[in-house]
């Protein structure tokens, strides 16, 4: 049985985090390139709200860059991105958990939520970690190898 409550929409005046809320956000994008415009607004708003989104950004990069360096086959190098964007994947998804969550409950405390939110912020503590046991294992032997040792 669905509710008859009205569904409180947000005020498009209204400020969260010094930006203007998107006025109709609820709706649906009519063409692809709104649905690209709506995932580069994703992108840009974890870039600069999380600041673990950064520093895994700015990681993924440098490891790229070692990588190259390195002249790792390509396959190695395939590896690297597929593990630095499973690492960002998962940091938006647990951004947009927590701000799902947050929309749902407000500032009460609820012990699902708490699960919620620490549930996925352990899925990106394990792609991190695996993230950079991967790294470990491509780049040290060809960087120890490079540096004579």
């Amino acid at each position: 049985m669905t509710s008859l409550l009205p569904i409180p929409q947000p005020d498009p005046m209204s400020q969260r985090r010094g930006r203007r809320l998107r006025a109709g956000a609820w709706k649906v994008a009519g063409d692809l390139p709104a649905s690209f415009r709506y995932a580069a607004q994703g992108l840009a708003y974890g870039f600069a709200s999380q600041r673990n989104f950064r520093i895994h950004v700015i990681t993924g990069a440098v490891v790229f860059g070692l990588g190259l360096w390195l002249q790792l086959p390509t396959a190695q190098l395939a590896v690297l991105v597929l593990t630095v964007a499973a690492v960002l994947v998962l940091e938006l998804l647990n951004t947009a958990t927590e701000a799902v969550v947050d929309l749902a409950i407000g500032r009460q405390f609820h012990p699902l939520a708490r699960i919620a939110k620490d549930c996925a912020a352990a899925a990106v503590l394990v792609a991190a970690l695996s993230s950079l046991m991967i790294a470990l294992l491509l780049l040290v032997p060809p960087l120890l190898s490079r540096l004579g040792l």
